[in-house]
C-alpha cells in the first residue's frame, strides 16, 4: 500500500478521517493526498471572483493542515489537491490517476463552509471509488490500531472478494478476524452455501497465519445484525462489499453498503465487486 486519498471538506469529520488515514499510512509508509473538490459552477465575472477567493481560502486551510499533520507522518509525504466537478466523480478520477490503494472519508459531514459535502456524498463515494473505501464517523475514537475486523459472509459469490484486501490490513495491524456467517434464509441449500464460503474463508485465514474466530447469526435485518455483532465484540472495522444478500427487512432500505455507511458507529471498509468496477470504468 503506497498511496492513500483522504477526502477533505474541512469539516471536523473529514479532518478526523485524515488522522485515521495518517495512522494507516504510518504503518505501511504510504503517502497521503488530501483532496478537495470545488462544486461551484462557473458563471459571470462576480462568480469568477468568488471562485478565486474560495480556492485561495481552501489553499490557506490546506497549508494549515499541512503544517499540523506533516510532522505526524513517519515516512510518507502529505500533500493536497484541488479538483473541480462532482465530488464522487472527482475523487474517483483522482484515485484512478493516483493509482490509490485506499480512500478514507468521513461518513457524516455538517452543513457549513460554507457547505460541507462529505455527508451528502459519502454513499456515492463508496459506490464509485475504484479502490477500497473506509468511511467513519467523527464520534469514533481513533485507538492507534485496528484490533478486530468483522467479515460478514453471505451466500453471494461476491462476498469473498473482500477477503484478500481485508487480510492485507489485518496483517499490517496484527488484527483478529471475526468471520460472521450470515443466514438470511431457512432454506438448507442457501445455508450450506454460506457454510461452504465460511470454510473457504477459514482455510484462507489459516494459510495466512491470522488469528480468527467464527460466529453465525440468523439475520432478518442484515445491516442491524452485523452492526450489533461488531459492537458486541468491540470491533474496529467492518469489511463489506457494496452489494450483499437482501432480506425482507432490508429490501426497502436502499443499497446495502449505503445502509452500513449511514448506520454504523464503527468504521466501514467497502469494496466493489469486480463486475461493478468494470461497468464504472466503461462509463
Amino acid at each position: 500500500m503506497k498511496k492513500i486519498i483522504s477526502a477533505i471538506d474541512f469539516s471536523k469529520c473529514s479532518v478526523h478521517a485524515l488522522e485515521y488515514a495518517i495512522q494507516i499510512a504510518n504503518e505501511v509508509g504510504a503517502d497521503v493526498t488530501m483532496v478537495w473538490v470545488d462544486t461551484s459552477t462557473t458563471g459571470d465575472y462576480e462568480m469568477s471572483i468568488f471562485n478565486r477567493e474560495l480556492r485561495y481560502e481552501v489553499k490557506s486551510q490546506f497549508l494549515e493542515l499541512m503544517e499540523k499533520y506533516q510532522p505526524m507522518m513517519k515516512s510518507g509525504e502529505l500533500s493536497f489537491k484541488l479538483r473541480k466537478g462532482k465530488v464522487y466523480q472527482e475523487l474517483a478520477n483522482h484515485a484512478k490517476y493516483d493509482d490509490a490503494d485506499l480512500l478514507v472519508a468521513g461518513s457524516h459531514g455538517v452543513s457549513g463552509f460554507e457547505k460541507y459535502w462529505i455527508g451528502s456524498n459519502a454513499n456515492k463515494i463508496v459506490s464509485y471509488s475504484p479502490c477500497p473505501v473506509i468511511t467513519m464517523r467523527f464520534a469514533y475514537p481513533i485507538k492507534g490500531g485496528i484490533g478486530k475486523i468483522v467479515i460478514p459472509i453471505d451466500s453471494t459469490l461476491e462476498t469473498r472478494q473482500k477477503i484478500p484486501f481485508t487480510v492485507k490490513l489485518a496483517r499490517i495491524f496484527g488484527s483478529e478476524i471475526h468471520i460472521l456467517a450470515i443466514y438470511t434464509s431457512t432454506v438448507l441449500a442457501v445455508q450450506r452455501k454460506v457454510d461452504s464460503y465460511v470454510q473457504q474463508t477459514i482455510a484462507y485465514m489459516r494459510k495466512e497465519g491470522l488469528n480468527f474466530v467464527v460466529e453465525a447469526v440468523q439475520a432478518d435485518n442484515i445491516t442491524n445484525s452485523i452492526i450489533k455483532y461488531a459492537e458486541s465484540v468491540d470491533a474496529d472495522l467492518i469489511s463489506i462489499m457494496t452489494e450483499q444478500e437482501t432480506s425482507a427487512a432490508n429490501l426497502l432500505l436502499g443499497p446495502y453498503a449505503h445502509q452500513m455507511v449511514n448506520n454504523s458507529s464503527i468504521p466501514v471498509l467497502t469494496l466493489q465487486a469486480e463486475e461493478i468496477m468494470k461497468v464504472h470504468a466503461g462509463n
